[in-house]
């Protein structure tokens, strides 16, 4: 059994990115990389302000979790050509607010090297992607769908309340792409972000503050095992990061036609849990959203060149990790609606994709419920709405759509069945 999948020498690859790369992947790295600090760095500072953390603990764990994220990212999309982004647990750091003020930081790192441990022993055996495996790819894009489901609202919600700023970049992002020569050549994208600078300064959202230059220092952590704090803490992280954010990225792949290195994409960031932990930091995850923004056609029309937007991302990550306390200040400048539609506009077609992919074949029944689970965003047990979606979907396709179970098995090749399946049929 493999326990990463083969790929690319990285130095043959860095010399094709050097001819491959181009406006539309370089700027829509710069957009998930947006996306992915404009708040979500704000979150993991709230989330340390809650536990207690001083502010060089809480630059440190900035530094790890985008430090690492930014060379990963870098490093997968080197190896296979594929638009992965590592990142952390965002829901993780919603959590934590609520859980760090019962520990020490030592025993919260104790608790973060506990579910990295596990995670590499269940990625190594290959017990992951015998379990990914047999997830049906309907279900699992019905799940991606309700995920991606709140940006599309944020999208619209930002340019109805807001029509004058975001309305109209939404209107030059659909106008540029009505010109497709043009958008050829300059992705709608970047004309959007451009024009929606140009409004939001002219409309005075931007708000200045001073900005801290000096490179963000690490703080190291000494681990503390404690019983208490592994049950009330690595549980809940483990199946975030197993069972919610990694089989997110899967489904986007798959719904863009890519072929995921399953194996990689866990075990990655299981190695990542033990770097992030040791300077302060939580879970690594491979991201959803990111990789959503990603492998989207912004990031160029060609499936083969889209990698490049993933490698830019985690470059423009690593800058951020080393001005982690210029960037806390930065990230408060724009308003959250800025990135919200950003976000949204990057991932439109991905949108598209996903709901073709869920409700045009089999297993419709379950990949509704998938949707519809993962849409109220409620959480059972401490567990996220995604991996409950895909359980109850499972178990609704089992009892509603057994015959799409037998046809699967009894097909070949089994598109739908898997990941696996569904990309070898390509």
């Amino acid at each position: 059994m493999e326990v990463i999948e083969k790929g690319h020498s990285l130095g043959s690859s860095f010399v094709q990115l050097l001819k491959d790369t181009n406006p539309a992947g370089v700027g829509t790295g710069l957009v998930a990389t947006l996306f992915s600090t404009l708040g979500p760095g704000v979150i993991v500072m709230t989330s340390a302000k809650a536990g207690g953390l001083t502010d060089g603990q809480a630059v440190s764990w900035l530094l790890a979790i985008y430090s690492f994220g930014g060379l990963a990212t870098i490093f997968m999309a080197l190896r296979y050509r594929i638009p992965v982004v590592i990142a952390y647990s965002i829901p993780g750091a919603v959590l934590l607010a609520k859980l760090l003020p019962n520990f020490t930081l030592s025993e919260a790192v104790g608790a973060y090297l506990v579910v990295g441990a596990v995670a590499l022993i269940l990625t190594v055996t290959g017990l992951i992607k015998k379990v990914v495996d047999r997830i049906p790819v309907p279900i699992m894009l019905g799940m991606v769908g309700g995920v991606l489901f709140s940006f599309g609202i944020g999208l619209f919600k930002a340019s109805i309340e807001q029509p004058q700023i975001y309305g109209i970049m939404l209107v030059v992002f659909f106008g540029t792409m009505a010109f497709k020569k043009f958008a050829a050549k300059i992705p709608p994208i970047i004309v959007a972000i451009v024009v929606g600078v140009i409004l939001i300064v002219a409309y005075g959202q931007v708000k200045p503050f001073p900005l801290n230059f000096e490179i963000a220092r690490p703080e190291f952590i000494w681990p503390t095992f404690s019983l208490r704090a592994i049950i009330d803490i690595s549980v809940p992280l483990f199946f975030l990061v197993i069972g919610v954010q990694n089989i997110q990225a899967v489904g986007v792949l798959l719904a863009e036609n890519y072929t995921p290195p399953i194996n990689a994409m866990y075990l990655i960031p299981s190695i990542g849990a033990f770097y992030n932990a040791s300077i302060g930091g939580h879970c690594a995850v491979t991201a959803g959203p990111s990789t959503a923004i990603c492998s989207s056609p912004a990031a160029h029309p060609k499936h083969e060149l889209r990698y490049v937007a993933a490698f830019y991302e985690g470059v423009f990550w690593f800058c951020f990790a080393l001005l982690a306390k210029a960037a806390v200040d930065a990230v408060n400048m724009v308003p959250k609606e800025f990135t919200m539609v950003l976000a949204g506009i990057a991932m439109f077609d991905v949108f598209s994709t996903a709901f073709r992919g869920a409700f045009a074949g089999k297993f419709r029944y379950g990949a509704l419920v998938a949707f519809f689970v993962t849409v109220t965003n409620l959480s059972i047990l401490n567990v996220g709405a995604p991996l409950w979606a895909i359980i109850f979907g499972v178990v609704i396709s089992l009892v509603l759509e057994t015959e799409d179970f037998k046809m699967n098995s009894n097909s070949a090749p089994p598109a739908e069945a898997s990941p696996a399946a569904a990309a070898a049929s390509r």
